[in-house]
């Protein structure tokens, strides 16, 4: 008698278990005073905000002026508690700057001293760390060239245009390898083809360095050009009016993405929400 035998069952069907946040905001609130107090005292300025920013993705923050977004920042950056509620990187609460964690203003003219060289610039804040000469070199070196600049390094900022001082600055923290880049409304001071310029280098960052963005941004075009996800702020105090998931093709381009049905689309839902009356 032949007997034969019955393969296990196998399945490959496996759970997908989604990746954490690397950054995480949890019914975070911030007031400046006390409630006690009269006139501004107590005076809240973000309500209850909860969003997410995914590993290496670009995540755009935008909202009407005065919103609360540089305070959501400087609480995102340890530079201000929260009221309640609370922000954390990979799961950890953010009680102090981070280190894994780097920031680009849009004042790039007082963010660099201009009595020191580009080059020097770039390696300022690395010096707390104590690293080699020849680390330090490698760390400016790989900068420069991410932003175009290997050629401007022994220039000063004041001989340097406005868009080429802003990239000095992202220069800097790109040398100080972050893992997460925070950017407040960091193009809003050079020309249009500057903006656009620096917009691709930021998504150019992205790719080449696997890094994780938050942008802060008044520019709704920009937003939706740059970001895989849009949170849009509204309301005083501020809150969490929607996240729009953007679906635009990668890799983008300042004039075919920008000329896309879908673009237009996605920047008139972004603009709709922001001008709804509170």
């Amino acid at each position: 008698m032949r007997t034969t035998e019955t393969a296990p069952i196998t399945t490959t069907d496996t759970p997908v278990v989604p990746e954490p946040p690397r950054l995480d905001v949890v019914h975070l609130a911030k007031s400046y005073g006390s409630s006690s107090q009269k006139g501004d005292g107590g005076k809240k300025v973000i309500e209850d905000l909860t969003f997410s920013v995914g590993a290496g993705e670009v995540v755009c923050i935008v909202g009407p002026s005065g919103v609360g977004k540089t305070t959501l920042l400087k609480c995102l950056a340890g530079l201000q508690p929260a009221s309640s509620g609370y922000a954390a990187i990979d799961g950890r609460t953010i009680s102090g700057p981070p280190p894994e964690m780097a920031l680009v203003f849009q004042d790039y003219s007082r963010s660099l001293m201009p009595w020191l060289t580009v080059r020097k610039n770039v390696i300022l804040p690395l010096r707390h760390l104590r690293l080699a000469k020849a680390e330090l070199k490698a760390r400016c070196d790989e900068a420069l060239e991410a932003v175009g600049l290997s050629h401007a390094e022994n220039q000063y900022p004041w001989q340097l245009s406005g868009g080429m001082q802003q990239r000095v600055a992202i220069a800097r923290a790109l040398a100080y390898r972050p893992e997460i880049l925070i950017m407040d409304e960091p193009f809003a001071s050079v020309d249009a083809q500057t903006r656009f310029d620096l917009e691709d280098l930021c998504l150019r960052i992205r790719e080449d360095f696997g890094m994780t963005i938050l942008v802060v941004t008044h520019d709704i075009d920009e937003a939706v050009y740059l970001a895989d996800r849009v949170v849009v702020l509204g309301s005083k105090p501020a809150r969490v009016l929607r996240v729009v998931d953007v679906d635009l093709p990668s890799p983008r381009d300042q004039i075919s993405t920008r000329a896309l049905p879908e673009f237009a689309e996605q920047r008139t839902e972004v603009l709709a929400l922001i001008k709804r009356p509170a």
